[in-house]
């Protein structure tokens, strides 16, 4: 066990999964959609320039969980998406075994703003991490050669398309990462051995 991964009171595995993209990315609504708990939430009125869009904005994080089995526990922090809100990034991302970057499909400046933010989150920390991309019934190849293009992704990185309202499509993105986790974790064995 890492120190990334820590037994929780009965005894499985508690892993912290942040949850990361742009304003208006769905990020808050990913969390509540799949939490299995009330989900934290520290949101307040938006500033005027961005009301057009949505009412509240998250200026701290959100916080949720899921139990995937007896032996394993998602906690989920949500991050703001605003750069006025980015010492918040480096908080959130301490002690994470893998992040979600959520992109706005129906906004393209949203794959911009999730440049800088992804950015970010490489320098502070080396672990896996998936694409979500809200908004998307479907990925096409010229679609997926765009995202990793200006997000600068390899192959290996997952591009999940998505619904946030969605349980089953936010399961399948939360499945991607746990994968590139479990991938990860089996490279860094094979490499010990």
């Amino acid at each position: 066990m890492t120190a990334k991964a820590r037994r929780g009171r009965s005894g499985g595995t508690a892993v912290k999964i942040v949850v990361t993209g742009p304003f208006a990315a769905g990020k808050t609504t990913m969390i509540r959609t799949i939490s299995e708990i009330t989900v934290l939430s520290t949101e307040k009125a938006v500033s005027e320039g961005e009301g057009a869009r949505k009412t509240d904005t998250t200026v701290a994080m959100d916080f949720g969980r899921i139990t995937i089995d007896r032996d394993l526990v998602l906690y989920l922090f949500g991050t703001p998406g605003q750069d006025r809100f980015d010492f918040m990034w480096e908080i959130l991302s301490e002690g994470m075994l893998g992040y979600v970057l959520l992109v706005d499909a129906a906004r393209p400046e949203s794959l911009d703003e999730a440049g800088s933010i992804l950015k970010a989150f490489r320098t502070m920390a080396h672990v896996p991490f998936v694409v979500g991309y809200n908004r998307s019934g479907a990925l096409d190849d010229a679609e997926e050669g765009r995202i990793r293009g200006a997000l600068d992704l390899d192959h290996e990185v997952a591009i999940v398309p998505c619904d946030v309202t969605d349980r089953e499509s936010v399961k399948s993105v939360l499945l991607a990462l746990l994968y590139a986790v479990v991938d990860s974790l089996d490279t860094a064995t094979a490499a010990q051995a």
